[in-house]
């Protein structure tokens, strides 16, 4: 990518000294070397100009879908639609709970940026707050026990989210705020990778057992 910026510099560079050259010819009165000179160099710049447009397009395109690591949540089978789930994270020592269920659902609050921040390097801000099983037949949702626990324990530092609430000028730059979820299948020995884009939280298989798990789903 250096590269490509570097060879739209020396694009523009030429240009600028093309249509210099095309100033300086036109006050001789060369007509035709300036109106050659003026035309390529016009031409340089405008091919600058649309490549910087495309590549502008392109960086905004590879922010918005550029997906940031959350967790990865691992399944140990206790018993039927009982499971020990293992929530491994950056932010600490992997964490244990007992869902049960056929599925699990991990939620977390988004504070999406807006376009300009996101091209300024500001990824979707997240905290997750729950993580649930769930039963897929109804009849076994409404009966069953149940099983949540709570993720959002406090955090240090200054919160990004109570700012986007009182700050007017900060809250300019957020574009959403909003919940999202995703769940998927649990079964023994599966393994998930957690993941965030701009859109909201992705659940993606990360070895055969879950991989077996979605298909049979």
């Amino acid at each position: 990518m250096i590269v490509v910026y570097c060879t739209l510099a020396a694009l523009a560079a030429i240009g600028v000294v093309l249509l210099g050259h095309a100033t300086t010819r036109l006050r001789r009165r060369r007509l035709f070397t300036a109106t050659c000179s003026g035309a390529c160099g016009g031409l340089c710049l405008a091919l600058t100009a649309l490549a910087g447009a495309l590549l502008l397009n392109l960086h905004t395109y590879q922010r918005l879908s550029y997906e940031q690591p959350v967790a990865q949540l691992s399944f140990q089978a206790l018993d039927d639609q009982r499971f020990q789930a293992t929530l491994a994270s950056d932010n600490g020592a992997p964490r244990l709970f007992e869902l049960t269920g056929d599925e699990f659902q991990l939620d977390a609050r988004v504070l999406k940026w807006r376009a300009w921040a996101n091209l300024l390097g500001f990824d979707a801000l997240f905290r997750l707050e729950r993580l649930s099983g769930r039963y897929r037949d109804i009849a076994d949702e409404r009966t069953r026990p149940r099983s949540v626990v709570a993720l959002d324990a406090e955090e240090p530092g200054v919160n990004a989210f109570a700012l986007a609430r009182r700050l007017p000028g900060w809250a300019k730059a957020v574009d959403a705020r909003y919940g999202s979820a995703t769940y998927v299948p649990m079964a023994d020995n599966a393994r998930y990778d957690i993941t965030l884009t701009q859109s909201g939280l992705i659940a993606r298989p990360a070895n055969a057992a879950a991989r077996a798990a979605i298909e049979r789903w």
